[in-house]
């Protein structure tokens, strides 16, 4: 596909990757300051999806949720989740895989870009305006309590995904 949305999201996915995988390159001595960098572009890239794109494609859809909706929903959800404990290996194994899972969803033919596109045709223009125009989520600094790692673990399986199986992999 090469078209506005599509190549914006996907552009954006590739940057997002780049940076974890710049900052993750020595997953022994993984480099917070990059990290960090991915974790407010990654937070800002759902809030563009989840406050502008989304919304503007069910609007055109006369109100009604679109099929990949609820699922990317609840992955944007435990993606979230994930963002909070200091990274180590298994975590960052995790967020790759379903980071790798989740853009193929959205960027795949038939896939949620396609369909978004196809719905808000008529406002290509003004929604790209909004997506450049979004502030930078901030981030808090990592909490490495015990319960933030299970409800990692809680949005995860309700995501469909299993983080102990996802490490084991």
């Amino acid at each position: 596909m090469n078209t506005p949305i599509y190549n914006f999201f996907t552009k954006d996915h590739r940057r997002v990757e780049d940076l974890l995988e710049r900052a993750t390159r020595d997953i022994e001595h993984i480099d917070l300051t990059l990290y960090n960098e991915f974790r407010k572009s990654l937070l800002t890239h759902i809030k563009m999806e989840e406050k502008i794109l989304f919304p503007a494609a069910q609007m055109a859809n006369n109100g009604q949720q679109l099929p990949l909706q609820a699922q990317l929903r609840l992955e944007h959800g435990a993606i979230t989740t994930l963002m909070v404990p200091t990274p180590d290996k298994d975590l960052v194994k995790v967020i790759k895989y379903i980071l790798e899972k989740h853009d193929e969803l959205e960027e795949q033919e038939g896939g949620m870009y396609e369909v978004c596109e196809k719905l808000t045709q008529e406002q290509t223009k003004e929604i790209i305006a909004k997506l450049q125009e979004t502030t930078i989520v901030p981030v808090h600094p990592h909490n490495d309590a015990e319960y933030a790692m299970q409800a990692a673990k809680r949005c995860l399986q309700r995501a469909g995904y299993d983080y102990e199986e996802i490490v084991a992999m």
